[in-house]
């Protein structure tokens, strides 16, 4: 079996507009003001809006676009995207799925990125030159895997079995189209129906690690496994 295509699905990622709830509390009324939008416009993000999230539900998990901004430009820029063996995927905790485009070049200032990303959650595709370099749907994780029809899906957590860099790059260069999910939030555990959908837990350390600095990890033993 020929490895063709690996994907990377960020799961339960800590992106979001800032919901209903929170538009009329005054660290959002006052990003708001500030960035010259309407608070139903704007990325719930803890650095600014950490008084107004207080009572949201799962708020641990939430406000982080950093996490998914980091794990794009990590995958974006890696040797297997300029190779063009790497689909990207952000599905997030209220089942909204961002289709990425590899040749995308992502803002590197995270404001900016913001404001993508934003301008996403409007306009549902972002193109430029006739090119689509974003799309957003609605989607559940479970609708995007019968999309992709892997042969295996393998969900990194550091409750799964433990795997050295060689063993994860063998085990994915054994696949034909493998896809790996990543949690894109800061905190807590992984939703039950996260963890059902995979075929394989892997881990790669014992304690919980950066999401940006797993997609690493799980990016360079592929690399290593094909000989780049």
């Amino acid at each position: 079996m020929e490895f063709v295509k690996l994907t990377l699905v960020f799961v339960e990622a800590a992106l979001e507009l800032v919901p209903r709830e929170c538009w009329n509390h005054s660290a959002v009324v006052s990003d708001a003001r500030r960035r010259g939008k309407k608070p139903e416009q704007l990325l719930l993000d803890r650095s600014y809006h950490h008084a107004a999230m207080k009572s949201l539900v799962d708020a641990h998990k939430r406000g982080r676009p950093d996490i998914v901004h980091f794990c794009l430009l990590t995958s974006l820029s890696s040797i297997l995207s300029k190779k063009g063996l790497l689909e990207v995927y952000v599905h997030t905790r209220d089942d909204k799925l961002i289709w990425v485009n590899p040749e995308t070049r992502l803002p590197r200032v995270y404001e900016r990125f913001k404001g993508l990303i934003e301008a996403l959650y409007e306009q549902h595709i972002i193109e430029s030159d006739g090119k689509k370099l974003l799309e957003l749907k609605d989607a559940t994780l479970t609708d995007l895997l019968f999309t992709l029809k892997p042969d295996k899906v393998i969900l990194m957590s550091e409750k799964g079995n433990r795997l050295t860099m060689k063993e994860l790059g063998e085990l994915l260069i054994s696949c034909k189209r493998p896809v790996v999910l990543i949690g894109a939030f800061p905190r807590g555990e992984l939703e039950e129906r996260t963890v059902k959908v995979s075929d394989a837990v892997v881990c790669i350390h014992e304690e919980p690690l950066d999401a940006w600095s797993v997609t690493s990890y799980v990016i360079c033993s592929l690399e290593y496994a094909l000989g780049y």
